[in-house]
């Protein structure tokens, strides 16, 4: 579960390397946590030392993410629980579609939903 001023890990080529949460977007009151499949907005923190003269991101940019790996356990509705080793995000412009070309980890198939198709298919894989 993420909750504001988490830390999290950016795992495509957009540039960034670190951010941190700032606030949880759902409907309803405000939420305290957010799990895998929910929309942040985060501000970045590092860049990638190779991408700093080509990234598409600078410090201290303010940008949406989705989130794709928690160290939360996950359980589905069959009953598999799941966890990652880290939190993980990928970056989003305003239209919701990802900033980077691709993404270097492997993403949960409860992402497969017709918002965050283009990330799955961006991924190395499915789990």
């Amino acid at each position: 579960m993420i909750q504001p001023q988490t830390i999290l890990k950016v795992i495509d080529n957009s540039g960034g390397k670190t951010a941190r949460c700032l606030k949880i977007l759902k409907k309803g009151a405000q939420p305290r946590y957010a799990k895998i499949g929910d929309i942040i907005v985060v501000s970045i923190q590092q860049l990638r030392k190779r991408n700093r003269l080509t990234s598409k991101v600078r410090r201290g940019d303010v940008l949406r993410a989705v989130i794709v790996q928690t160290r939360s356990i996950f359980i589905r509705q069959y009953g598999l629980a799941f966890s990652f080793q880290q939190n993980a995000i990928v970056l989003l412009e305003k239209q919701g579609k990802p900033i980077a070309t691709r993404v270097l980890g492997i993403t949960p198939k409860e992402l497969k939903i017709p918002k965050f198709s283009k990330i799955v298919s961006l991924s190395v894989g499915t789990i």
